[in-house]
């Protein structure tokens, strides 16, 4: 069996040390080509000493040197920048680029890895966010896989194996409610990034977490499936699974539903995306029915939770509005990470700046980019001015 030989943009964050685990079980199937991360100097360094990569980059310059000394005496070849990232994507010792990168900066390595006919294993679902239409057209003419990672996206990937595309009536898009299931706006108007990020069911990195925490990620995911399924708006719903064993599912013309159920465990996505079309044993824990004697399910409240009526209307609006929208909401994160604004105040910043952002039907990459560049403009001004609203000190 020949071995698939991987690049791992964002091999220090969740998904990316997640990967590498199922790399390092099976040894027989994967080699690693290059590992990238942003400014984990330290972590990327122990990594590469494990795996031994042909290429190492530090999106960070200011780590270059760190990393260069400490693998000096390897045939680890060091690289630092952004661009970089572009360049190992395209190399021909790649077979599979896994795309873990957080927030918009993936979408560039993304679409250089496209242009070389890489298989895509995409994890970052900020790419398609910005700019689905231009990614999903690029792997059409290039002929290049994108195979989904996240856990819903990957279930409903699984769920269409064999079915023809034009049978499906819609697909759900479960989400677990995070830590607010069931509070009003009224309940959330104090919370705390600390409390925000306790998941009940997922570990994940901080920012996917906030996210989930404000059923952003959940909007998110409905715009990436839209691109990856070639759906329409009207046939993406969401749906509360507080359990999150039922991942997704897709409901056909004639009725019939199917599901994909697993324990919530993201290196069983990870792996199927990187074995495909092989399903390979390992040894995660198995699911076990009498362990969930019952499995809910609960409509979705996009009054409470506004950042998923936001995505619906950006999806709906198309052209650049959902660039708007990401760039806005990881603006926001960011600040409700440090305490600079409050839960329900990212929404209000996320709405302000979409209204606030020049709008364009079919926007170019470079278009998609000064977007990206004007809206972080906009809504690192109105953070400002919510912390007076929201007697936030600082």
């Amino acid at each position: 069996m020949e071995k698939k030989s991987i690049a791992v943009l964002g091999a220090t964050g969740s998904i990316g040390t997640q990967a590498l685990e199922v790399i390092r079980a099976h040894p027989d199937r994967f080699t690693v080509y290059a590992l990238t991360a942003g400014s984990n100097a330290d972590l990327l360094i122990a990594q590469a000493l494990e795996f031994r990569p042909s290429v190492v980059v530090i999106a960070d310059p200011d780590k270059y040197k760190q990393v260069q000394t400490a693998l000096a005496g390897t045939a680890i070849n060091v690289l630092a920048g952004n661009e970089a990232l572009e360049e190992v994507v395209q190399h021909t010792g790649v077979d599979t680029v896994l795309c873990a990168l957080v927030g918009s900066v993936g979408l560039r390595s993304t679409l250089a890895a496209i242009e070389a006919g890489k298989t895509i294993a995409l994890a970052n679902k900020e790419t398609l966010v910005v700019a689905g239409a231009l990614v999903m057209d690029l792997a059409a003419r290039k002929g290049a896989r994108i195979l989904p990672v996240d856990s819903e996206h990957s279930a409903i990937f699984q769920c269409l194996a064999g079915e023809q595309a034009q049978q499906v009536d819609k697909i759900y898009l479960t989400a677990s409610g995070g830590p607010f299931r069931g509070k009003r706006r009224a309940d959330l108007n104090a919370v705390t990034a600390e409390q925000a990020l306790r998941h009940p069911n997922w570990v994940m990195g901080a920012k996917i977490t906030i996210d989930s925490a404000s059923l952003m990620n959940k909007g998110l995911e409905v715009i990436e499936a839209k691109w990856l399924f070639n759906l329409d708006v009207s046939q993406i719903d969401v749906v509360v699974h507080p359990q999150s064993i039922v991942h997704s599912l897709v409901q056909f013309k004639d009725g019939s539903i199917k599901a994909q159920l697993g324990l919530p465990d993201m290196k069983l996505p990870i792996q199927y995306a990187l074995t495909y079309p092989d399903r390979v044993e390992n040894a995660f824990p198995r699911f076990d029915f009498t362990d969930f004697s019952t499995l809910t399910f609960e409509p979705v409240d996009r009054v409470t939770f506004r950042n998923l009526e936001l995505a619906y209307r950006a999806l709906a609006t198309a052209g650049n509005m959902p660039c708007i929208l990401n760039a806005a909401n990881e603006v926001v994160v960011a600040a409700f990470l440090k305490g600079e604004t409050g839960f329900l105040a990212m929404s209000d910043v996320i709405e302000e700046t979409l209204a606030a952002v020049t709008f364009m039907q079919q926007p170019t990459l470079a278009d998609y980019e000064s977007t990206d560049q004007q809206s972080r403009i906009i809504a690192r001004e109105l953070v400002t001015k919510s912390r007076k609203i929201y007697h936030i000190e600082k």
